[in-house]
């Protein structure tokens, strides 16, 4: 009887569901400003300036938004992401990680990086945990303006209250240039399909469903609209949905392709004006892009209906006075429309005693099998609840709950 309790005990511990608390990274605009870069190029701009036509935004070929395509993009990635802690090690060594569904690895930094970036975050010191193992191969994450070196290995991995032994990781021991120097977030952590990985091994949430910590084969994103004293800015769920945070009923979307979580997108429709993408494209949902992201042909037309302004430093300005008039954009997947209006769409930033106003649409160009691909990144997130469901394969949207 008591070892029929135990193994009961056992089974009841060993799964959970556990919240992360996420926060948002420091805009990569407020680094700008503090370099005097942002002003410089803003200063001279009238709003009347703001309603010019233009006949390209991007040349065809720009990098994607995500992580590591360019210096440019990583800007992007930086502007408004969202990271939490993590554990790595016996005793636990703690480091900020991006939950990025758009890539499938973890790193963190080496205590023998020896760039700048590694020197102004925290660092994984192998000697001091009891239970590392040493892999022995070497690793490379590609980017635009360089990459990301380092070796690989396994160790004991904490989220909250979830434990996963002999996770794989890597630890960077190059990251040249400075896209990583300023930035809040330590690591990455992958949450796509295993295809995606660069380090070999399973992904942490699939070392979760492999080792049965989780209640549920789902996880599930929470992204706030704006900072709130002593409250987090997002949650991630691990192991379930939190249904106090989103209003029914749930849109479920199955994964087209197990590598990003990617879906079908029937189209984009901006009011009154313009459809998009018409005879459907397919969509990346990644955490990891911070704006929503198209076709280079599709953004330009966008751009151009909703009057922004392309800059040198990879930003579109609008007029804020003309908020109000723009239209309405929205994206019809599965059958159900999700509307974005103007003030869902547009960033606002203060300079001095000045408003700017920037778009949340950057154009990117994805090649793939099925035609040009969108990216529905935070812009997009944080006013949908979306669930990852492994168990399916499918991804689910519902209208977050957001204080008013």
């Amino acid at each position: 009887m008591s070892k029929l309790l135990l193994l009961l005990l056992w089974t009841w511990t060993s799964l959970a569901l556990v919240r992360v608390p996420l926060k948002r990274m420091r805009s990569i605009r407020s680094q700008l400003r503090a370099d005097g870069v942002l002003e410089e190029f803003l200063k001279d701009h009238r709003p009347e300036m703001f309603n010019r036509r233009y006949a390209q935004c991007f040349p065809l070929g720009t990098p994607s938004l995500r992580l590591g395509r360019s210096s440019e993009k990583i800007y992007n990635f930086m502007d408004a992401q969202y990271y939490g802690e993590i554990s790595l090690g016996s005793p636990a060594q703690n480091f900020s990680v991006v939950f990025d569904t758009g890539s499938s690895d973890l790193w963190v930094p080496s205590t023998y990086c020896v760039s700048q970036a590694c020197a102004s975050h925290r660092r994984f010191k192998a000697f001091q945990s009891t239970s590392f193992h040493h892999d022995g191969r070497t690793f490379g994450i590609h980017y635009g303006s360089g990459h990301l070196l380092g070796v690989m290995a396994r160790e004991t991995l904490k989220i909250g209250s979830l434990t996963t032994l002999n996770q794989e990781f890597g630890e960077s021991v190059y990251e040249p240039g400075s896209a990583f120097v300023n930035s809040k977030f330590d690591g990455v952590l992958g949450m796509a399909y295993p295809a995606l990985t660069e380090i070999l091994g399973n992904p942490v949430f699939d070392n979760m469903m492999v080792q049965n910590v989780v209640e549920e084969q789902i996880f599930s994103f929470f992204l706030s609209r704006r900072t709130s004293s002593g409250t987090p800015e997002g949650e991630l769920l691990l192991g379930g949905k939190d249904e106090e945070l989103y209003s029914r009923p749930i849109n479920w979307l199955p994964v087209t392709a197990k590598g990003y979580w990617q879906i079908k997108m029937e189209s984009v429709v901006v009011q009154g004006a313009m459809t998009l993408c018409p005879r459907g494209c397919q969509a990346i949902v990644d955490t990891g892009t911070s704006l929503i992201a198209g076709p280079t042909a599709d953004i330009i037309n966008l751009h151009q209906l909703i009057g922004a302004t392309p800059t040198n430093i990879g930003e579109f300005l609008i007029n804020c006075a003309r908020m109000s008039s723009l239209p309405h954009v929205t994206f019809v997947l599965g059958g159900t429309e999700y509307t974005l209006t103007a003030e869902r769409y547009v960033r606002k930033e203060m300079l001095g005693d000045r408003e700017f106003c920037l778009s949340g649409f950057q154009a990117v160009d994805i090649v793939s099998p099925e035609g040009p691909m969108w990216i529905l990144g935070d812009v997009f997130l944080t006013e949908f609840y979306s669930i990852f469901d492994r168990g399916q394969d499918r991804v689910g949207f519902a209208f977050a709950k957001h204080p008013t």
